[in-house]
């Protein structure tokens, strides 16, 4: 018997539905579409022109009418959502330019309405790490730590004021315990009953947020460990889903995302209402610095990326990669 005599009697062969490119399209079971991303952006205060962010190349520091442009993009690619974050000019120890009706991240809300209506989810970070001179989510006690309860009343205010502004959705990050709750309470007192919550449930203490803090400016000093989730816990993510749902959300998000890939399958098994995850700054900025050294396909990571997130659950993704994804996704179906 010689090698093309060699037969074998196989009654699988998963082979055959890997065949061709249309054969892998017909037969995928996870797709990204455009409407399942979101796109963070960070708006300046004072900023003339859009400023470049060393540790995250293509990533902006907007000015407002570059925001405005940014959110005309958004709704031209059929983005599902654009979440804004404030950077400004002065802070102090309790984050008063979060409550400004006229603070920056509040008037980009405004912009950005003005720009897109309803044609795109207009979403808002509320926390006060941006606007404090400390750089913590919440206000200090005199002992230095973060005080939780006081910091659950700027946070309810904050609300408010995002809302007025015309946010369509929040998305408290600052994982203080009961900010959903108390949020959610604030805007109902304040006839705000269809603005709704993206829970920042399950947010690590995690070291891949580096690029983030140059584009917020940051002034943190110390660490966060005492509010963000250890890294080591898998349970505690589902207890916050639970906290979070009975509170009052109406979205639940995990953050990181590819790191924590294992955590929000277990949340979005669990969970009945829709499920984010948050492709953060290191991880773009780990997959920019290997491609510029020409050590990985920058698209083919970009895309298996956003892709794993979505296998993974999330039912929609923030990633900086929002706009170009979506030209590609666009592009393979020919539009």
């Amino acid at each position: 018997m010689n090698d093309d005599d060699v037969s074998y009697d196989l009654v699988s062969r998963p082979r055959r539905l890997r065949s061709t490119p249309a054969m892998r399209r017909f037969v995928a079971e996870t797709r990204v579409d455009p409407s399942d991303l979101i796109l963070p952006v960070f708006v300046k205060e004072g900023l003339r022109e859009p400023q470049p962010l060393s540790s995250m190349p293509g990533v902006v520091q907007h000015s407002m009418d570059s925001l405005q442009r940014a959110a005309a993009e958004a709704v031209e690619l059929g983005l599902g959502g654009f979440m804004l974050f404030g950077v400004p000019e002065t802070r102090d120890a309790v984050g008063s330019a979060a409550l400004d009706p006229d603070g920056i991240l509040n008037r980009g809300i405004r912009a950005v309405r003005e720009e897109v209506g309803d044609d795109v989810v207009v979403m808002s970070d509320l926390c006060l790490d941006e606007f404090t001179d400390h750089g913590h989510c919440g206000v200090l006690d005199a002992q230095g730590r973060v005080d939780n309860d006081r910091t659950l009343e700027i946070y309810g205010r904050m609300g408010v004021a995002q809302a007025e502004a015309g946010a369509h959705m929040l998305g408290p990050s600052g994982m203080m315990d009961g900010q959903v709750g108390v949020i959610r309470a604030a805007l109902d007192a304040a006839g705000h009953e269809d603005v709704s919550i993206l829970a920042y449930t399950a947010k690590y203490s995690s070291a891949f947020y580096g690029p983030f803090r140059e584009a917020v400016d940051s002034t943190l000093t110390g660490d966060r460990k005492t509010y963000q989730m250890d890294p080591a816990n898998r349970r505690e993510a589902l207890l916050e889903l639970q906290t979070d749902l009975d509170e009052g959300a109406d979205m639940v998000m995990v953050k990181p995302a590819m790191s924590y890939l294992d955590i929000l399958r277990e949340v979005a098994d669990a969970s009945p209402v829709p499920v984010s995850a948050y492709q953060i700054s290191g991880e773009y900025a780990m997959i920019e610095a290997a491609s510029a050294n020409g050590w990985i396909d920058r698209e083919a990571a970009i895309r298996e990326s956003v892709l794993s997130i979505k296998r993974a659950g999330a039912d929609s993704i923030l990633t900086y990669y929002a706009t170009e994804l979506a030209r590609w996704l666009r592009q393979d179906n020919g539009r």
